[in-house]
């Protein structure tokens, strides 16, 4: 009958016993090990016959565990475990691991002798004679209860921030890498800002930013302000997704690591248009009593000649002459009258939100022609001409039509209001990206520079009331920037100085689907060419986002290229041996099937032995490009790519030679 372990000298005490396999330890050497193990406190330090039953324990264990060493010895370790624990044999599956492996480590809940439960750090180590044969177990347990707790706090604490994070709606929140491009994107940026997650993050954030800060480097400094400064404020406008401009505060905070590298930004953005207008209105109010003064002076100055040709008319009633003259008079003054009520009723309208927009199609040359023709008779009285400039082509927009014609109407008629007889109005129109610029410049008295930032202010003149030959109520710019930004877009005013003309400037978001005759044509062949002369290509165009698969193979086709869309990855491989394209335009975030895994596959699919591979991606950073030709793309083109750029491509690639 085999010998129990506690009819036996424990292993950790039997001064013959090996250690592991190795050589007898000295007398001296064994008692000053075991003196070591038996005071150790913050460990469980106990040894395993090679059933798993206890044959020795030092003071930790019973500290930890709650036995005392002669209530434990002998007894099957799986008392340490959890019923579930030893229900699928647990315990036995750690024996037999470090039986095999020679050692074992396990985290885990373990029970004390009192049924109370504590998180374990436990490694198991077998032990072996010096002929190799297994004798027992070394067992060392922590007691790691708090550290798991303190861990767990933590994550808690960082779940329930990361959750505050997401669930904020009023804020967009979000992190920059040092570079400035979005690491991450929380529900109120998506709100705000108009982008989804998955189409945002590894963009860069210069994308909010209006193309005149683009290119005066706006996105850069603010980099390089919060980089040295910390942490930078900020308000102007942002762009959304849709094209559309909103006043924003933005705060822009450098994120170091404990070494003080730079790991990148915290960008908090609010949508302040609310605030913006209702603070401009309250400023507003504290005009009104200067405005009244304005009213008064402004409808008495066209009654007073109204009355005066009317007596005229009753003193002489047969005077033809006379008639026809105060007649005229009076639709002129009448006219103006009615402008003026007119413009109080709109703002009236608009400061209390009850303006609503009629959205359409509509083609901007229609816009200018009615603009233009309601200013006609202001212009033909001071003999003065429009001249309109932009590129030939038709540019379509969703816009109230009514609307900006009256907000191009009163541009043209404040330009010839403040200019001199037989001078020209200019109006000239840009498209960049998805932006409409309308800039109407005239040859007048200027504005100077300390008004240009308060004539689009409601009631504000640079003139003190009833002091400017002009006249006016003040509210014609602000009633034009107000029917600018429920558009969606931004008016602005610049001016050389006094006596150095003004040009103002309106933006205009575009639809995405706008497409200008002008940038349509430049995109295809001239007409009368042959399409010989195009080297048509067979072109095989993976990308799993419809519309712009569609539209782009839409163009192509137009060009005479022979186009087959796949929507995804193994649409791609399918239909490649029946195309046999020369070139391959492969969008690389796809889900399921990669581009990266498409160009690897398509390498064995016949059919495609001479086909070069494109990758479409919105990543452009030179690693990114590094990887693209590493994956063997014959090319990297960036979103959006530019309709130039692709056909120079394509003809580059299929080349002779």
């Amino acid at each position: 009958m085999t010998k129990r372990p506690h009819d036996s000298q424990p292993l950790a005490g039997n001064a013959s016993t090996p250690d592991a396999g190795g050589p007898d330890l000295p007398l001296a050497a064994d008692t000053l090990y075991r003196t070591l193990v038996e005071a150790v406190q913050d460990y469980a330090i106990f040894t395993l016959d090679e059933g798993g039953h206890v044959s020795s324990w030092n003071k930790g264990a019973a500290r930890i565990k709650g036995y005392r060493r002669e209530e434990i010895l002998g007894k099957h370790f799986s008392h340490f475990y959890t019923p579930d624990a030893v229900a699928r044999r647990w315990p036995d599956a750690e024996l037999k691991a470090a039986a095999e492996l020679g050692r074992f480590e396990d985290e885990g809940w373990r029970v004390r002798k009192d049924g109370s439960r504590f998180w374990a750090n436990v490694i198991i180590t077998a032990l072996r004679d010096a002929d190799g044969r297994l004798i027992g177990f070394g067992k060392v347990t922590r007691d790691l209860t708090e550290q798991r707790r303190a861990a767990e706090a933590l994550r808690q604490s960082e779940e329930s921030l990361r959750l505050l994070v997401e669930g904020v709606k009023d804020y967009a929140l979000f992190m920059l890498d040092p570079g400035g491009h979005i690491v991450s994107w929380n529900s109120g940026a998506s709100y705000i800002k108009g982008y989804r997650r998955d189409e945002i993050i590894g963009r860069h954030f210069s994308l909010f930013y209006p193309q005149e800060d683009i290119a005066a480097g706006k996105p850069a400094r603010h980099l390089d302000l919060a980089r040295r400064a910390g942490r930078i404020e900020d308000e102007g406008w942002r762009v959304r997704k849709d094209g559309s401009l909103f006043w924003a505060n933005v705060t822009l905070t450098a994120v170091y690591d404990d070494s003080r590298a730079l790991r990148g930004f915290a960008k908090v953005t609010r949508d302040m248009s609310e605030r913006r207008r209702r603070e401009e209105l309250e400023r507003s109010s504290q005009r009104l009593n200067e405005f009244l003064a304005t009213l008064s002076h402004e409808l008495r100055n066209p009654l007073a000649p109204v009355r005066s040709a009317l007596t005229a008319m009753r003193l002489a009633p047969g005077d033809g002459a006379l008639a026809n003259q105060s007649l005229a008079l009076i639709e002129r003054q009448v006219t103006h009258l009615s402008r003026l009520v007119d413009d109080l009723l709109d703002i009236g309208r608009i400061t209390s939100g009850r303006i609503e927009l009629r959205t359409a199609p509509v083609e901007l040359d229609e816009i200018l022609a009615l603009a233009i023709e309601g200013a006609r008779p202001a212009l033909d009285a001071k003999s003065q001409r429009v001249d309109v400039q932009g590129a030939p082509g038709t540019i379509r927009m969703d816009a109230d039509k009514t609307r900006l014609v009256q907000v191009l109407q009163n541009l043209v008629l404040n330009a010839s209001k403040f200019s001199p007889p037989g001078t020209v109005v200019t109006i000239a129109t840009a498209v960049q990206n998805r932006t409409l610029e309308i800039r109407v410049t005239d040859q007048g008295r200027g504005i100077s520079p300390h008004a240009l930032d308060d004539i689009f202010q409601l009631f504000v003149q640079e003139s003190r009331p009833g002091t400017d030959v002009q006249g006016g109520l003040g509210i014609g710019l602000s009633l034009c920037r107000s029917l600018v930004e429920l558009h969606g877009g931004t008016i602005a005013a610049s001016s050389a100085g006094p006596g150095l003309g003004s040009t103002f400037t309106v933006r205009l978001p575009l639809p995405a689907a706008r497409r200008s005759d002008d940038a349509h044509h430049a995109a295809l062949p001239a007409a009368g060419q042959d399409k010989a002369d195009l080297q048509v290509q067979r072109i095989l165009l993976v990308d799993d986002n419809r519309d712009a698969a569609d539209s782009l193979a839409m163009l192509l086709e137009m060009c005479g290229h022979e186009v087959t869309i796949a929507y995804d990855g193994s649409e791609a491989l399918h239909v490649a041996p029946r195309c046999r394209p020369h070139i391959a335009l492969i969008d690389l975030a796809m889900p399921g099937m990669d581009g990266f895994e498409v160009v690897r596959a398509m390498r064995g699919v016949a059919g495609t032995e001479a086909t070069r591979f494109v990758a479409l991606t919105g990543f452009g950073q030179p690693t990114d490009r590094q990887q693209t030709e590493a994956a063997g793309f014959d090319a990297h083109l960036v979103k959006p790519v530019e309709l130039e750029t692709l056909f120079s491509t394509i003809a580059r690639l299929r080349q002779p030679g």
